[in-house]
């Protein structure tokens, strides 16, 4: 039905996981300023709160306020140098998020002219699941999908074997200390 109106895969892959988990007309915090996906997600009937761009590491207050029932988190932990910190902070009792997931051949992202686009963590989806559980969540349903390219080379074959996003489904344990 999106393949021909999705720009990737990643937000198609994205958008089947979210309507698994969330139905639709839920209030969603979005984690990060309005972007292309934020359209999507309201197309399918989402209630969509943003992030101003605040810098999550200091100030999570708009977290802390929100009244939303999930947060979506789409390619943000690894940008953030202490991820642990929102985790712990959202009130809301579901969570779906997504990282790229550390690529044993190729480094991690980092922008010569964004300082803002690098990746300070890319995690193996068993690191992103104990920061998870640390942060008090229970991880009910997760996936992984590759990321292919069309250029020529070992890496980009490498690309069409080897997942690169990790997303998954969680709810905040109840008696949690958090």
């Amino acid at each position: 039905m999106y393949e021909h109106t999705f720009p990737n895969k990643r937000y198609k892959k994205t958008l089947e996981f979210l309507k698994q988990h969330v139905p639709p007309n839920s209030i969603i915090l979005d984690l990060g300023v309005l972007n292309p996906f934020t359209e999507f997600m309201k197309n399918e009937g989402y209630i969509i709160q943003n992030t101003k761009g605040e810098d999550l590491d200091f100030d999570t207050s708009t977290i802390e306020k929100s009244d939303a029932e999930v947060v979506t988190a789409f390619e943000i932990f690894e940008h953030l140098i202490s991820p642990l910190t929102v985790l712990t902070s959202i009130k809301a009792d579901n969570l779906v998020a997504s990282v790229p997931l550390r690529l044993w051949f190729s480094s991690a992202y980092r922008s010569k002219t964004d300082i803002w686009d690098r990746h300070y963590h890319e995690f193996e989806d068993w690191q992103f699941d104990w920061l998870l559980e640390k942060a008090g969540w229970k991880i009910i349903a997760s996936e992984k999908w590759t990321n292919p390219t069309k250029k020529i080379g070992i890496r980009p074959i490498l690309r069409w074997f080897i997942p690169r996003y990790y997303i998954v489904y969680a709810e905040k344990i109840k008696n949690s200390t958090n």
